[in-house]
């Protein structure tokens, strides 16, 4: 998220001589992606965060590919993912691509060890579940509708409130960041951004561990879990600063942009990455043109594959769309409301639909574990009911 933060205890300039109150020097990290020209935090470590004490057998959860090619709308029942004890192991990829992985978990326990994503920058949606995000930038509490934007390379733990979680994981290969067209050239939020930075929950309450001794991280790199022991405690952090940090952002704190007449989902955009965009369907006044139409039109994706991830409420332009479930509209098929969602929209004046849209510009693949939760022939469910 591109806007200055400072924390903890750290020094005037860059680069130089500073000592903790014991005469130790400061470990001093620069945490960031895209090499030297992305964003970018400088981090001051009491121990090098480089004492590897030892490294554990390698393991895949590299997801196996069921459908390579598609042209079928497609739907998914997510809440019959069964609920799993371990985080790592709850998270199942259904959707890849080269740009990213489109997931979903049912962890019911925290995680007892450290995880990082080496690869990618992970979106988690909380659909279900509280909790506290922890990393060595600080603490970020969630709730439902958070969405925690956690950039690659950083290490984490989470502590769930409950057993009962519900997840939706987007990786993405590139860095994940709010729409240009809503900032200007420094990067602030613009007047007519649905969003603005004091939406946006930033970590707090940085805790500085000086423990030494075994500390498991586990680290995702190309499909594998690299299971690491360092010697010092991940978060043995006395300051940091910069733009490069973990955040959350409410999807209640979205503001719907609306129109006289029907607008394109465009307006609905919450984030994006390299060659896929991420949306955010919210409560919103209908179009009040006299004569709109507020169900969506029909519409072909050509350039894109369309996921809809349904939240809560009523989806005004489905039929039969129950919490937790996917739709995949591939592109080069066209897609609009199902039968009577036309005129049921007719003379409407507000919706309480709650979605998230993921739309890929490259075809996406089906996992092995997605066929597990398919809804049998969704693609006809677009003939007229009798």
């Amino acid at each position: 998220m591109p806007f200055y933060q400072k924390h903890g205890t750290i020094p005037k300039k860059r680069h130089v001589v500073s000592r903790q109150s014991n005469g130790n020097l400061f470990h001093e990290e620069l945490v960031g992606t895209e090499g030297f020209a992305g964003m970018s935090s400088l981090v001051y470590h009491l121990n090098p965060p480089t004492m590897v004490k030892e490294m554990g057998e390698a393991y895949s959860v590299k997801p196996k590919i069921a459908i390579t090619e598609n042209l079928k709308c497609l739907s998914f029942s997510g809440f019959e993912l069964k609920p799993e004890a371990d985080y790592i192991k709850s998270r199942k990829t259904l959707f890849v691509n080269n740009d990213m992985h489109i997931g979903l978990a049912a962890p019911t326990t925290s995680t007892p060890y450290f995880f990082k994503n080496a690869d990618a920058d992970e979106m988690i949606f909380v659909h279900v579940g509280t909790g506290t995000l922890k990393t060595m930038y600080g603490n970020i509490d969630f709730e439902y509708g958070d969405y925690l934007i956690i950039p690659r390379g950083t290490v984490y733990q989470i502590n769930f409130n409950t057993e009962n979680n519900r997840l939706l994981i987007v990786e993405s290969f590139s860095p994940i960041t709010t729409p240009k067209r809503y900032r200007n050239q420094f990067g602030q939020l613009l007047e007519h951004s649905p969003f603005c930075e004091r939406d946006v929950k930033t970590p707090q309450n940085m805790e500085t561990h000086e423990t030494m001794g075994e500390f498991k991280i586990n680290i995702k790199k190309q499909g594998m879990i690299y299971p690491y022991t360092y010697a010092t405690h991940p978060f043995d952090v006395a300051g940091w600063d910069g733009y490069h940090f973990p955040y959350a952002f409410s999807i209640f704190n979205f503001e719907p942009i609306t129109g006289r007449i029907h607008m394109p989902p465009t307006i609905h955009q919450n984030f994006e990455g390299n060659n896929f965009v991420i949306c955010s369907f919210v409560p919103r006044l209908y179009d009040y043109h006299p004569d709109a139409i507020p169900a969506p039109y029909h519409h072909s994706n050509i350039d894109s594959d369309e996921l809809l991830y349904y939240v809560d409420g009523d989806f005004m332009s489905r039929n039969d769309i129950q919490k937790g479930q996917i739709t995949l509209h591939p592109g080069g098929l066209p897609h609009g409301p199902h039968p009577g969602a036309i005129e049921r929209s007719i003379g409407k004046k507000e919706t309480n639909e709650l979605a998230v849209m993921i739309d890929p510009f490259k075809p996406v693949m089906i996992t092995e574990e997605a066929l597990g939760l398919e809804v049998n022939d969704y693609y006809k469910s677009w003939m007229a009911q009798k």
